[in-house]
């Protein structure tokens, strides 16, 4: 029979099992209704054509494939968290907890941001909540990292490479938000800017790349 040790372990596992398994379908309605918006554009008319209904619609259609995708690296950034854990604390679950309610509320801040025909009047909530997801999504990795018995690591993490986790979110984060405050005051600039965030992941990639190498 097994025993009480490995009774709390498997236990502790079938939860951290069902936290992922809860996340997960939250944020598979949340991608799910960001496109709800889109489905209410009509489309042409007999005899005419459709490009004008796209271009038309282009802010909304952008801002929905701008976060969708967005949407989709922070829950891979964050399924990477939760995967490494063997058990989480009353702290993991809150940060976790407000960080679906900011990806549900989501769609919300990006139907807003798309259909308005003054985008810097909701564009700092829009990039704020972003932020805020950013933000609350590294505190979870750094709280795990700092107990290493959430994650059952007995080896520490390289110090660059625990440097580079730790840069990522805040990094990310704080051009969410500047991005928002530009769209106050430039909002045509802002409207290129998050072409910066591809810029931000191939540095962060090259960063991790040279690590490796490094530790090779």
């Amino acid at each position: 029979m097994p025993d009480d040790a490995s009774e709390r372990t498997d236990g502790k596992r079938r939860a951290v099992d069902r936290l992922i398994n809860f996340s997960d379908a939250v944020v598979a309605v949340a991608i799910t209704v960001l496109a709800l918006p889109l489905v209410d554009i009509e489309g042409p008319a007999p005899g005419e054509s459709v490009w004008p209904i796209l271009w038309d619609h282009a802010p909304q259609i952008s801002t929905f494939l701008f976060t969708f995708f967005v949407l989709a690296i922070m829950w891979l950034a964050h399924n990477r968290v939760l995967n490494e854990m063997r058990a989480y604390d009353g702290v993991i679950f809150w940060l976790n907890t407000t960080w679906l309610a900011g990806i549900v509320l989501l769609p919300w801040f990006s139907a807003l941001y798309g259909e308005t025909s003054s985008r810097s009047s909701v564009g700092l909530v829009y990039w704020g909540a972003l932020a805020l997801i950013s933000v609350l999504g590294a505190l979870m990795g750094r709280h795990m990292r700092a107990h290493p018995e959430l994650s059952g690591r007995t080896v520490a993490l390289d110090p660059k490479e625990s440097r580079r986790l730790a840069l990522r979110g805040p990094v990310f984060a704080g051009y969410f938000l500047l991005i928002g405050l530009v769209s106050l005051v430039l909002p045509d600039v802002a409207s290129w800017m998050p072409f910066g965030i591809i810029i931000l992941s191939i540095w962060f990639r090259q960063v991790r790349s040279q690590q490796s190498e490094e530790t090779a």
